[in-house]
């Protein structure tokens, strides 16, 4: 049987625990305190850098507006940029489309775009101008977006 001292010494043990694991997971987790900025998503090139002024394509004078994905201006012409869950790309100049960035495959995220969409995993490759199977082993294509030109930024529609 445990003395009184023992069961203290654990019990003070467990909430030190608690207590410094509170804060830590506090830092974690997002600010939905109304701030307006939501979740928003980086336009970024295979490497991973981010491209524009405007990086979340969001708050521009010109065609802002919460369904902004990117600024035109950040995708470039016959290629695209791959967001959190969306391919934006410009298939011809003007032409903007989108698409799902998880592979049909087996689900994995898409990982680069030149005149293909690219997914690392096993080697698909899909059209940046409509999403169809250039390259399996996917067979089928990338669910397509509606999207459309509003300002200087591509935005749901």
């Amino acid at each position: 049987m445990a003395t009184p001292s023992q069961i203290t010494r654990r019990k003070a043990l467990g909430g030190a625990a608690a207590g410094l694991s509170l804060p830590l997971l506090a830092a974690c987790g997002g600010d939905d305190g109304g701030s307006g900025s939501g979740s928003t998503a980086t336009p970024s090139g295979s490497d991973g850098s981010s491209t524009g002024s405007s990086p979340s394509g969001k708050g521009s004078s010109q065609g802002g507006s919460a369904d902004a994905l990117v600024a035109a201006a950040d995708v470039p012409e016959g290629s695209g940029v791959i967001l959190d869950d969306v391919v934006v790309t410009q298939p011809t100049k003007g032409e903007f489309k989108a698409f799902s960035a998880t592979c049909t495959h087996m689900q994995c995220k898409v990982s680069e775009i030149d005149t293909s969409i690219h997914c690392a995993c096993h080697g698909s490759q899909f059209s940046i101008a409509d999403g169809s199977v250039e390259a399996g082993p996917a067979s089928d294509p990338l669910p397509e977006e509606s999207v459309k030109l509003a300002g200087k930024n591509v935005v749901k529609s």
